[in-house]
Parts: structure tokens; sequence; C-alpha cells
């Protein structure tokens, strides 16, 4: 079995083939799809060439199935989706909507992992402290 991503709201299944695929939407109106990597740490992003990604801009993200925003309590700035793996063990995945911010945090537990430059930004909201 691979990896699988999911909507933590109605379960549905985010990623297609190579690419996870989410509805996203700027403060000033702009919507279209993104494809991100599975591969957490991988910031390579995907978009219509009409609907650009700007650095240091924040973006909602929405199921594109139940279109849920995909949000997290912990901090206005994280999205949130389920990535279940091999072994069928869920883990949350925590990242950032700014673009350009590289910021994933996956947590299953006590248990978690850490990727990006940017990983400590959003550790004080997630009640972990960084890897020793």
């Amino acid at each position: 079995m691979k990896t699988h991503f999911i909507c933590p709201r109605c379960k549905g299944y985010l990623d297609v083939g190579e690419q996870i695929i989410l509805a996203a939407n700027t403060e000033h109106n702009d919507a279209g799809l993104i494809l991100l990597s599975p591969e957490l740490g991988n910031y390579t992003v995907k978009t219509n060439s009409q609907f650009k990604i700007n650095i240091g801009e924040k973006y909602d993200f929405y199921c594109p199935v139940c279109h849920e925003k995909l949000a997290t309590d912990l901090h206005d700035n994280l999205s949130k989706v389920i990535l279940i793996d091999e072994n069928n063990i869920n883990y949350e995945i925590l990242f950032s909507k700014i673009a350009g911010e590289k910021s994933t945090y996956k947590i299953v537990g006590e248990s978690f992992e850490l990727f990006g430059d940017h990983k400590s930004k959003y550790l004080n909201f997630i009640n972990l402290s960084e890897l020793k």
C-alpha cells in the first residue's frame, strides 16, 4: 500500500498520481487548484499559469471534494491534512499557508517530524519542542 493524503473533514482522497490536489484562495479572491508534492519537505508547487503564487501571500486551502477549509485551530497560518502511511497509520500534516514559508509538521501522538527551512516558526503553537 502506498501513502495517501485525505481531507480531515470528509476523508476524501486528495492525492492523484504523484500530486496532492487542493483548492486555494487568496484574500483578494484569486482562486485556483494547486498541486503539491506528496514528499514532505519538497515544496514544489504547480498551478494554472493564470493562478500566480506570490511569495509572502497567505492562501487558504480547501478540500476539492467537500470544499471545506483545511484549517487547524492551532494557528491561523497553518493548514491540515491527514497522511495515511503504508502501515495504515494516520498522521496529522500541518503546513504553512504563507507562500514561500517552508514549515511542515508530521504528527502522530507524541511523535513528530519537522520539515523545511522555517520549521521552528510554529513550534510554540503546536506544543512541540525543537528536535535535539
